[in-house]
């Protein structure tokens, strides 16, 4: 289903119920927040096989068979609610697996958002230039402006009579190619600590499910998940992987 596609029949919904659940936040940052990043610019190449694409590991997985059928439209639901819903859900649940291994997201151990052996990706500043940033500073950015679209009524309404606005499937595409870029950083330079507390299953499975959702609903673009030819997104690789397992779609 396209979700872009549906906007013009979702504006108007039937009430709905109490406003979500508060999500976690961050305090490190103001809510004057820079513009969200953009495209990368290359590092270092290396050739080593990530853990991440290796046996067991590619495997493992909560949810058993193809992700499609959870990421459906339910019967009688706003397709406007289904993806804000799941959207916080992935925020969220991101938001708290990044906290558990932040430890080891510093300034010394990830100078830059790095995303494979040739990716690094860059902010837009106040002054519209493309800077590099640690990974934590950039995180923390990204969650930050995320959370604050989240509290805003006015993007994400809540409350009975209040519709989402126009620009509604385009901002939900760019949180979304955000999000994507803090699974990046986590499977490229993390899934190591991923692995010391025996959490692959439940990661993998959450990043299969953003992929499954964003996909159905176009939210994802695929040159977004993969990368450049010269600088692919290393967890993109997860994509062609699970496809040829059956857990993903084409």
């Amino acid at each position: 289903m396209s979700f872009f596609n549906s906007i013009g029949r979702s504006m108007s919904r039937t009430p709905r119920g109490p406003k979500r659940s508060p999500t976690p936040t961050s305090s490190t940052f103001s809510s004057d927040m820079p513009s969200p990043p953009v495209p990368s610019s290359p590092v270092t190449p290396g050739t080593q096989k990530p853990l991440y694409l290796c046996s067991p590991f590619v495997e493992a997985a909560l949810v058993k068979g193809n992700f499609k059928t959870i990421v459906v439209l339910p019967k009688y639901v706003d397709i406007m609610e289904w993806v804000a819903v799941n959207v916080f859900d992935f925020y969220t649940n991101l938001n708290e697996f990044y906290g558990v291994i932040s430890e080891c997201c510093t300034q010394q151990s990830c100078p830059t958002m790095s995303a494979g052996q040739n990716l690094n990706y860059t902010w837009i500043n106040q002054d519209r230039k493309s800077v590099h940033l640690a990974a934590p500073t950039y995180i923390d950015y990204v969650m930050t402006w995320i959370q604050n679209l989240l509290d805003d009524e006015n993007v994400f309404p809540t409350k009975s009579g209040h519709d989402f606005p126009q620009s509604f499937p385009s901002t939900v595409k760019h949180v979304y190619r955000q999000l994507l870029r803090v699974f990046a950083h986590i499977y490229h330079a993390h899934y190591p600590q991923i692995l010391h507390l025996r959490s692959e299953p439940h990661f993998n499975s959450l990043f299969a499910h953003f992929l499954a959702f964003g996909r159905e609903y176009e939210l994802l673009d695929i040159k977004d998940v993969k990368g450049a030819a010269n600088s692919p997104v290393g967890a993109g690789m997860l994509w062609e992987k699970w496809r040829e397992m059956g857990i993903l779609e084409g």
